[in-house]
C-alpha cells in the first residue's frame, strides 16, 4: 500500500482558514492525477484541490463543510489499490453503535443527502431514505427536499416528533405550508463583504456627490464603431470601458481620489488599478484592471468579459481581487436608477454609474429628450475635500458627453 496525503493548498497571508465545499469523490472510488477532487472557499475565493496522484480515495479526513487551514490533511489516496475493492474499515457500522439500528437504505441515502436538503429534512422530522433523489449518484437535493416537504412525506417509523408549544387556535384554520423559511449560513465571501461594508462605514467618513451625464455623444460613438471594433478585437465595445477611462481621466487631474488612508498618512498612488464590482453566484467581487490608464479600450472590454466568465465560475483568483486604488459599480445593468455606493478599503472613492433612460432635460431654454445617466461618488471626507470630489465627478461628465477630449487629455 502506498498512501499520498492530499492537503489544503497554501491560503493567502491574509487568510487564516477555509470553508469545505463538497467532495466530488467517495472513498473507494478511483481518481486521476489532477483530477479536481473538492473545492475549498475562502473569504476571497474558490480553489480547487486535485488529487496528487492516481489511485483510489481510500479516506476523507475533512468532511463538507469543514473548516480547514492551509496544509492540513483532508484525504488519502492509496496509488496501489484497485477501485471496487473491500470498503475502507473506517466506512463499516460500528458494533452496538445505537440502541436502535436504522436501516440500511436510509442510512446509505442519508449519506447522499446534500448538506442543504439533509437539514431541511431533519427540521421537518423526515427521512433522506423516503425522499426520492434527483441529484447526481442519486443524491437528494434541496428542491427533492422541498418537495417531499410540501407532499408531506411521512416520518419513518420510531423518528422522534416535534414537540410543539401548545398556543390558541386561530379563528380561522391558517395554511402555513406556503411560508417556508430556510436558514442558510452566510459563505464566506458574504461574510467577509459584510465585515468590510461595516468597517467602511464605521472608519470613513463618507460623502456622495452626485451628477447627470448625457450619454448621447458615448452613445452614438458607440453605434458608429461597433461593428468594426468587434471585427478587429473579436468583442464588443460596451460603456464600462468609457467609464473606466473617463474616471482615470478624473483621477489624474484630481490624485486624491486615487490615494488612500494609512493612519495619519495619506498615500498617493502613482499608478490606476480600477476594481470593477461584478456580481457572482457567491457575493460581490472586485476585480481589478492593473494599470487601466495604460489599457485601450478593447484592453478594457475583454478583460471585463474574462472578470465576468471567471466570478461566474468561481475562478477568479485572490491575485485578481487584491489592491485596487478606485472601484466603480454599475448597478445600471440590474437597472438602477440612484445608488450611493459604499467605498472599498482602503480605497477613498468609488464610482457608481446607473441606468441610461430617456429623460427630460432643459438645453438653450428648451425642454428636450436625453439618455440620461446619474453618476453618484462617495469620497472618504477625511482627505478628500468637496471641491476635488465635485471636480473630479464634473471632469467624468465632460469625458463622457465630449468624449474627443479623452484624446487630447483635456
Amino acid at each position: 500500500m502506498a498512501i499520498v496525503e492530499v492537503k489544503v493548498p497554501q491560503l493567502s497571508e491574509s487568510i487564516a482558514e477555509a470553508t469545505m465545499l463538497t467532495w466530488k469523490k467517495k472513498p473507494g472510488e478511483a481518481v486521476a492525477v489532477d483530477e479536481i477532487l473538492i473545492e475549498i472557499e475562502t473569504d476571497k475565493v474558490v480553489l480547487e484541490v486535485p488529487a496528487p496522484a492516481a489511485g483510489v480515495l481510500t479516506e476523507i479526513v475533512q468532511g463538507d463543510g469543514a473548516t480547514v487551514t492551509a496544509d492540513q490533511l483532508i484525504a488519502k489516496i492509496d496509488t496501489e489499490a484497485v477501485a471496487g475493492a473491500a470498503a475502507p474499515a473506517a466506512a463499516a457500522p460500528a458494533a452496538a453503535a445505537a440502541p436502535v439500528a436504522a436501516p440500511a437504505a436510509a442510512a446509505n441515502k442519508g449519506d447522499v443527502a446534500m448538506p442543504a436538503a439533509a437539514k431541511l429534512l431533519a427540521e421537518n422530522n423526515l427521512s433522506a431514505a423516503n425522499v426520492a433523489g434527483t441529484g447526481k449518484d442519486g443524491r437528494v437535493t434541496k428542491g427533492d427536499a422541498l418537495s417531499a416537504i410540501k407532499a408531506g412525506a411521512s416520518i419513518p417509523t420510531g423518528a422522534p416528533k416535534a414537540v410543539l408549544p401548545q398556543v390558541a387556535a386561530p379563528a380561522a384554520k391558517e395554511d402555513l405550508s406556503g411560508r417556508p423559511e430556510q436558514r442558510v449560513p452566510m459563505t464566506r465571501l458574504r461574510a467577509r463583504v459584510a465585515e468590510r461594508l461595516l468597517q467602511s462605514q464605521s472608519t470613513n467618513a463618507i460623502l456622495t456627490t452626485f451628477n447627470e451625464i448625457n450619454m448621447a455623444p458615448v452613445m452614438a460613438l458607440r453605434k458608429k464603431f461597433q461593428d468594426d471594433f468587434t471585427k478587429e478585437h473579436g468583442v464588443k465595445l460596451g460603456f464600462m470601458s468609457f467609464f473606466v477611462k473617463a474616471a482615470v481621466h478624473a483621477l489624474k487631474k484630481y490624485p486624491v481620489l486615487n490615494a488612500s488612508v494609512d493612519g495619519n498618512d495619506i498615500v498617493y498612488h502613482g499608478y490606476f488599478d480600477i476594481g470593477i464590482a461584478v456580481g457572482s453566484p457567491r457575493g460581490l467581487v472586485v476585480p481589478i484592471l492593473r494599470n487601466a490608464d495604460q489599457m485601450s479600450f478593447a484592453d478594457i472590454e475583454k478583460k471585463i468579459a474574462e472578470f465576468g466568465k471567471k466570478a461566474a465560475d468561481g475562478k477568479l483568483g485572490i491575485e485578481e481581487m487584491t489592491g485596487g486604488t478606485f472601484s466603480i459599480s454599475n448597478g445600471g445593468t440590474f437597472g438602477s436608477m440612484m445608488s450611493t455606493p459604499i467605498i472599498n478599503p482602503p480605497q477613498s472613492a468609488i464610482l457608481g454609474v446607473h441606468a441610461t433612460k430617456d429623460r427630460a432635460v432643459v438645453e438653450n431654454g428648451q425642454v428636450v429628450v436625453r439618455p440620461m445617466n446619474y453618476f453618484a461618488m462617495s469620497y472618504d471626507h477625511r482627505i478628500i475635500d468637496g471641491r476635488e470630489a465635485v471636480l473630479g465627478l464634473v471632469a467624468m461628465k465632460d469625458a463622457l458627453e465630449d468624449p474627443s477630449r479623452l484624446l487630447f487629455d483635456l
